[in-house]
């Protein structure tokens, strides 16, 4: 069971919260701080007496908005830590979506917070709390980004991505379940996602390398298939593409 600290400077919303989080069953203990100074504190000691310490934390519950240090510098702060807590952000404003990306938040929820919306955020974390050590990115959590959905916002494993379609400023992410469009360009997605194995095959698409199922040669053309996707590779990018097959199939990194 889970062992919670919820942040947030406003105690009507914190005892919101803290009420909404103490009803899950999931939740073994939720504890309050008003300011980031004290909230740091209090994961400090947690973390000196390590995960089985009785003040030990699994999880922080982060407004962003809060006087003094915002909740982004908190989790700022925690990402020096070698096992920091995992963190979901809370907030009013969808602004900060892609900051919370950056710091490898595992869900991003919107006041006011409804029960469902909760209860999701807190399977999410669940779920990574048995994950093992070695599937976790640095900062604790696998990679995920936030993208829109119908009005809320919701976090996509990058390990669950197929390929990325570029559209102009945004990128479309293509997973098994369908697609999401975010605004971030192609490129950068390739200067971050190029170590976990997505490589370039042409000016719209960025594919995960362990993902492409063929590699078809017609004539003078290349293309690959990912699930039931077709994709062009430009003559750019064949020669390297063919490369990086070739040594997955022979077993060399």
């Amino acid at each position: 069971m889970l062992r919670v600290l919820a942040v947030d400077d406003e105690e009507p919303a914190l005892g919101e919260l803290l009420y909404l989080l103490r009803a899950d069953p999931r939740v073994r203990s939720a504890e309050g701080a008003t300011d980031a100074t004290e909230a740091l504190r209090r994961i400090g000691r947690a973390l000196e007496a390590g995960p089985d310490g009785e003040e030990a934390v699994d999880v922080v519950f982060l407004d962003i908005h809060m006087a003094g240090l915002t909740g982004l510098d908190v989790a700022r702060l925690l990402a020096g830590f070698a096992r920091p807590p995992l963190i979901v952000f809370v907030t009013a404003h969808e602004g900060f979506a892609l900051q919370a990306f950056d710091l490898k938040a595992v869900d991003y929820v919107l006041k006011p917070v409804r029960r469902e919306r909760l209860a999701e955020a807190v399977r999410r974390v669940h779920d990574l709390a048995h994950v093992a050590p070695a599937a976790l990115a640095p900062g604790g959590a696998p990679e995920q980004i936030p993208v829109e959905l119908a009005g809320v916002t919701r976090f996509v494993a990058v390990d669950d991505i197929d390929y990325v379609e570029a559209q102009g400023d945004y990128a479309r992410l293509h997973t098994r379940d369908g697609s999401h469009l975010v605004r971030i360009p192609l490129s950068t997605l390739e200067e971050r996602w190029s170590a976990r194995g997505f490589v370039r095959i042409h000016r719209s698409h960025l594919v995960a390398l362990d993902r492409i199922d063929e590699l078809r040669l017609d004539g003078g053309a290349t293309s690959v298939r990912v699930g039931a996707a077709e994709l062009s590779v430009s003559r750019r990018h064949a020669r390297h593409l063919r490369d990086l097959l070739m040594r997955r199939a022979a077993g060399r990194p």
